[in-house]
């Protein structure tokens, strides 16, 4: 590390700046505690402080987590979606549970790296290997459930992806210095209880950076939920969604205090962790609102968009496979007659539960009764039967771990996915916060009312000087253009999914 990033860090751990809570950690040698940049505890000296991108990190080299600040509490650090590389790729991964589910050798292959290679890589890049990496991951996510549910200390180890309960005990232990029944007992009075009682079910608190403007991520799943399969209001979003282990229900709601809530049911346990990732990404509750701010006030034409919608968010994808046929499907017609086809869709094709709600359809399932389901032009209904037989038999693949220019290739090689299309999913799937849309009507009629400049081409010049904050650019486009209908040439397209 240089010695300028050393003192900026070294300030803002003096300035207790909550904005770099999750960004890095602070490692005291006198004490071999590490904390989040800002623990209310006394400042140390210079010469006796280490800074590690990752908890991981300053555990690999002997450092506890300080009991005082729960460093592990901390929202997730924006740069797993700021850098693309692969270090960041293999974070969003872990937190989407693969090493749990494929081993370290899935996670490499994923990466397309040898598993010794990629060890190297993430020890060079972020000072521990991705079995160190996960393993603190696993140790966030109990972190989180003995001192925010009433789930037994048995239920949370497997919750977390511990493959049993004396490994989560250990490992526990080693990170917090305390037992989990310790922990726990560490929880605030009044902590919710896994509601209704059931199995796999937690009521958690999903802490984040402020501003967050909230009611605008709940207006946008409002406007495009799918009937059966998702349910919103101007304060809370639920929707099934298919895991690894069976179907799972969350729902995300807001506090009267201003805090957001995840409440979630899944089939199997080790489900739970990659649900709450999803949850996070969805509502990009990761992103470091005051620098995006910071960079897009600094615009004159922006900061009234600023003002008026302080902490603006980039919804995610609860399913990279279901968000590319929503993508698809919505291309070139209205977010209200995108949402009548894919609600036809989806309770044709759908599964029903046993609790009436419905999961949206296989990508199998698509591809076979697509065509039979599914109105427009025949060339774009075969595009989107075509990329879901693609999804759904290996030749097309679409995680949040894929390299964006990669990814980006791989969809403009299949029939009937265009520039818009493949970058509007990088932005919801990846979470890039650098996607510009310059051909879609919305972003060009919000650009027109702000006194920016209209033409994709001359617009496109223009947001250059807005990287690497244009996809929260867009955002704000989309959220200041005129609220009427707009009718637009057929090479055009606009955001509805």
């Amino acid at each position: 590390m240089s010695t300028t990033e050393h003192d900026e860090r070294y300030r803002a751990i003096s300035a207790k700046d909550t904005r770099f809570d999750g960004q890095f950690v602070t490692a005291v040698r006198s004490t071999r505690i590490y904390c989040r940049p800002s623990c209310p505890a006394r400042t140390p000296k210079p010469e006796n402080v280490t800074f590690y991108p990752t908890s991981a990190a300053a555990h690999e080299a002997g450092y506890r987590a300080c009991k005082r600040c729960l460093p592990e509490a901390a929202p997730g650090s924006p740069a797993w979606n700021l850098r693309g590389d692969a270090a960041a790729r293999a974070m969003r991964l872990i937190a989407a549970g693969v090493v749990e589910q494929e081993g370290v050798p899935g996670l490499a292959r994923r990466l397309g790296y040898s598993p010794r290679h990629l060890t190297r890589l993430l020890t060079h890049e972020l000072g521990a290997g991705p079995l160190a990496l996960a393993r603190a991951h696993r140790a966030h996510t109990a972190r989180m459930l003995l001192v925010g549910t009433d789930l037994p200390i048995s239920e949370v180890a497997f919750s977390a992806g511990f493959t049993s309960i004396r490994q989560c005990n250990d490992t526990i232990r080693e990170v917090f210095q305390m037992t989990p029944g310790d922990l726990r007992a560490t929880r605030r009075v009044g902590a919710p209880a896994a509601h209704d009682g059931m199995q796999g079910a937690i009521d958690l608190l999903l802490p984040h950076r402020t501003p967050m403007d909230a009611a605008g991520v709940f207006a946008w799943m409002d406007a495009r939920a799918l009937p059966g399969v998702e349910t919103a209001t101007p304060t809370s979003f639920a929707r099934h969604l298919r895991m690894p282990g069976g179907p799972a229900h969350f729902e995300i709601r807001q506090t009267e205090e201003g805090q957001l809530r995840l409440r979630a049911k899944v089939t199997r346990l080790g489900d739970l962790a990659p649900l709450v990732s999803t949850a996070r990404r969805l509502f990009d509750l990761d992103s470091d609102p005051q620098a995006v701010d910071e960079a897009l006030s600094a615009h004159p034409e922006l900061a009234p968009l600023v003002s008026a919608m302080p902490g603006i968010r980039v919804p995610g994808a609860a399913d990279p496979h279901e968000m590319l046929i929503r993508a698809m499907v919505g291309q070139q017609i209205t977010v209200a007659a995108a949402r009548t086809a894919l609600t036809s869709l989806a309770e044709q094709l759908g599964e029903r539960l046993p609790d009436g709600g419905l999961l949206f359809p296989t990508m199998a399932a698509i591809a076979e009764h697509g065509a039979e389901v599914l109105r427009g032009p025949a060339a774009r209904i075969r595009a989107i039967t075509g990329a879901a037989a693609a999804l759904a038999d290996g030749s097309l693949t679409l995680t949040v771990g894929d390299d964006a220019p990669t990814q980006r290739a791989a969809l403009l090689a299949m029939p009937g996915i265009g520039p818009w299309t493949a970058d509007y999913v990088r932005m919801r799937v990846i979470g890039d916060p650098d996607v510009f849309l310059p051909g879609d009507v919305a972003v060009r009629a919000g650009a027109a009312a702000s006194g920016l400049p209209a033409d994709p081409a001359s617009l496109t010049a223009w947001a250059a000087r807005i990287a690497p904050w244009r996809s929260y650019l867009t955002a704000h486009l989309w959220r200041a253009a005129p609220a009427r209908p707009v009718r637009r040439a057929r090479t055009a397209s606009k955001e509805s999914s």
